[in-house]
């Protein structure tokens, strides 16, 4: 029975070392100790609560811009309306059959009433018209269709509004169809090209 006891103590000793053994050969294999092992967890919890505060961030940005531009299809499509609008009011204008009557007058007039409130409400949507007249050309803002010969204005300022541009808070949403002044070309100039050719 003593002997058994040996036996087992002497075995449970052995097992005991052997067990201390294989984990500091897997320390050793690892090559890591434990403070660094939790460093290195620290430093991916850090990365990952880094990337989720990112991801939140960008959730929250385009959460913003869905709530402020939403409508920005509905409202550049609507902009036709207001060119409508004045394409109507001119073509009534210049109708010989009914220029000067009361008719045209009412109608003109209610005309006018519609895209006032219309304008109004683009504006309570933050939709704005881009200011041109007698402006810098600004490519950011307004398209050059042509150009005027014009002395009196300085070059590349806007003379002429072919359409209206729109704006929705700070960003376009239609630019400006403009017309802007150059410099008089002179005809000796001409007259001198038309001889060389």
């Amino acid at each position: 029975m003593e002997k058994e006891q040996n036996i087992n103590s002497e075995y449970n000793e052995n097992s005991e070392d052997d067990k201390k053994e294989i984990k500091s050969e897997k320390i050793i294999e690892n090559k890591t100790s434990p403070e660094d092992k939790i460093k290195e967890l620290e430093e991916k919890i850090t990365r990952t609560l880094a990337e989720m505060e990112n991801q939140r961030r960008r959730f929250e940005k385009e959460k913003e811009d869905a709530f402020e531009y939403g409508g920005f299809s509905l409202a550049k499509e609507s902009l036709s309306l207001i060119d409508n609008f004045e394409r109507s009011k001119q073509s009534l204008e210049n109708d010989e059959k009914i220029k000067g009557t009361e008719a045209l007058k009412k109608t003109l007039e209610h005309l006018d009433i519609i895209k006032k409130d219309l304008i109004s409400i683009f504006k309570k949507n933050n939709i704005e018209e881009i200011v041109a007249i007698d402006k810098k050309l600004d490519p950011n803002f307004h398209q050059t269709m042509m150009e005027i010969e014009d002395d009196n204005k300085e070059p590349g300022t806007i003379v002429q509004e072919i359409q209206k541009g729109f704006k929705i808070k700070d960003r376009l949403l239609r630019p400006s169809l403009v017309a802007v002044s150059k410099k008089t070309e002179k005809k000796d100039e001409k007259t001198k090209e038309k001889q060389k050719n």
